[in-house]
Order: structure tokens, then sequence, then C-alpha cells
């Protein structure tokens, strides 16, 4: 077996199905197994999904333990040399799947793959990302002097929102929602299996980091674009408290990284003045206009 696909469905039925019609549509000539785990929804009878898709593995899940949780549990099952942990709410729109692995195989000493993501409007998603730093959150602060560079520079230095997606290159960490890596990679994890200290938000760096640590490189992949829905909450409170956990998260990471020390304080203080003052000009943007900014 190639490569082991864990999607989890937490009362997301329609999108859940749509994303396995794509894989199912989209993926030849590489072998793979599709792993659905249940995150104890209250939508609708899992068994559902074995009516629609009876080729597929399900897992249901007694509880919700949250997004590393379930993709554990998943992997437990898993009998592919890779593994892709794929966001519920992705759609494939070619065999992303065979061309990612290709990709990564070509790697020597890659770790995880990520690639291309856009929203159902076209709109690019920024998915390969450099850790946070000092030096990084104020260039970003006074974002014309990055502005000001050669692309090339700029996009290299930044990467984030600052790079176009339009060439495959190694990177600090990529977003989870399409998040490829060798399954033997895991006996050198803690424990075994991917960190689930996060319930959801963060996982991706958090799991990144890791690995990176280990020796092995970090790619994000151009060759290949997937659609990621990723719709958030529109509740003015529900987002300002999803804000307020990718911040504590983010915050968590840093310390793994720097330790408690003079690094770790200036950077909260830096990251997080800036971090609450965009937050609450998105939030004000929202109650104003109903326009989400990104």
């Amino acid at each position: 077996m190639d490569v082991s696909i864990i999607i989890i469905n937490y009362n997301n039925f329609t999108l859940t199905c749509n994303c396995i019609r794509s894989i199912i549509h989209h993926t030849v000539d590489v072998s793979y197994e599709i792993i659905l785990v249940d995150n104890d929804s209250t939508e609708c009878n899992p068994e559902k999904f074995l009516s629609e898709f009876p080729g597929i593995i399900l897992i249901k899940s007694a509880t919700n333990g949250g997004f590393a949780y379930g993709n554990n549990l998943g992997i437990q099952r898993a009998q592919g040399e890779y593994v892709l942990l794929l966001n519920s709410d992705t759609i494939l729109l070619e065999d992303s799947v065979k061309t990612s692995l290709g990709c990564f195989k070509s790697y020597k000493h890659a770790g995880v793959l990520g690639c291309r993501m856009v929203y159902p409007d076209g709109h690019l998603q920024y998915t390969a990302r450099k850790f946070r730093s000092i030096g990084w959150e104020l260039l970003d602060l006074f974002r014309f002097i990055p502005l000001l560079m050669p692309y090339k520079k700029r996009s290299r230095m930044m990467l984030g929102k600052y790079f176009n997606c339009d060439q495959t290159i190694e990177c600090d960490w990529v977003n989870g929602a399409f998040f490829m890596f060798e399954k033997k990679i895991l006996t050198s994890l803690p424990g075994g299996k991917l960190d689930d200290r996060f319930f959801m938000y963060g996982e991706d760096q958090l799991w990144c980091l890791q690995i990176k640590s280990l020796g092995y490189k970090i790619i994000f992949y151009s060759g290949t674009t997937i659609i990621h829905i990723s719709n958030a909450s529109t509740d003015p409170k529900k987002q300002a408290k999803l804000r307020r956990i990718m911040m504590k998260h983010e915050l968590e990471i840093m310390k793994l990284r720097k330790g408690p020390g003079l690094v770790y304080f200036l950077f909260t203080l830096i990251y997080g003045t800036k971090e609450m003052f965009r937050n609450t000009v998105k939030l004000a943007v929202f109650a104003a206009t109903g326009r989400k900014l990104r």
C-alpha cells in the first residue's frame, strides 16, 4: 500500500462526502486506502458513510478528542508506507496524491510535504510558512521594508502572505489540511504518535517543528492545487475565541523553540500587541461591513 489517506469528520457529512468523491475520482496509478475517523458526530449515523462509500475504512470514535487525537486513531489502522492527513473540507481537482508522492520521493530526507491551496473563489491560501521570530514580526509590522525588496528575496525570507506559492521550496511548516509524511517517522516522535496536546489549531506547526528537529525537511509543493474551503465561523465572539486559541498555541510553540527567557518575553510583547491590534481591527471591519479580513 502506497498511501493511507486519513480524514476526520465532525458533523460535516456533505463536505466529507465531497472530499471522498474527489479522491476516488482523481487518484490513479497509486495504491491507497481511505480511513475516515468520525469524532463522535451527532449530525447523522456515521454508518451512512459506508452506504455511500463501501470501500472506505470507518472508525467511530467514542469521543471528540480533537484533530490530532482523531488522526492518531486513523494512523493506528493505516497500512500505507505514507500517510496523508486530508481535511474534510478539501476537494481534489487533479491527481494530487500521486504527484505529491512523486515530489516527496524526489527529496532526500523529506519529512513532511504540503501543497498549494486555494479558497473556493480561487484566492490563494498561504500554506508555506516560516516559524515566527522577533525579526519576522518586526518586518511584518513595518511591511513596507520587505515590500521594497525584490520578490525573490522577500518571498524566501518571509514566506506566508509574502510568497505566491509559485515554486516548490523547503520551508519551516505547512498547512495541515494536506499533510503528507512517511509513516515510519512516527517511531521517532514522542510517544510514537502525532503530538496531541492541542485540541485543534497549531498542530501542523508543532508537528513540523518536531519532525524538522529530527533532521528532516519540510517541503511545500507548488505542482498541484487543491481547494480548501476553510469556512470559519462568522460569529464575532467565536472568531475572537479562535484567535485567542491560535495566539496561545503560537506562544506555546515559541516557548518550545526558544525557552522561557528574554527572547520569549520580547516575542510575546511584540507578537501579542501586534495581533491583538490586528484582531480588533478585523472584528471591527466585520461588524461594520460583514466582510471577513483574511
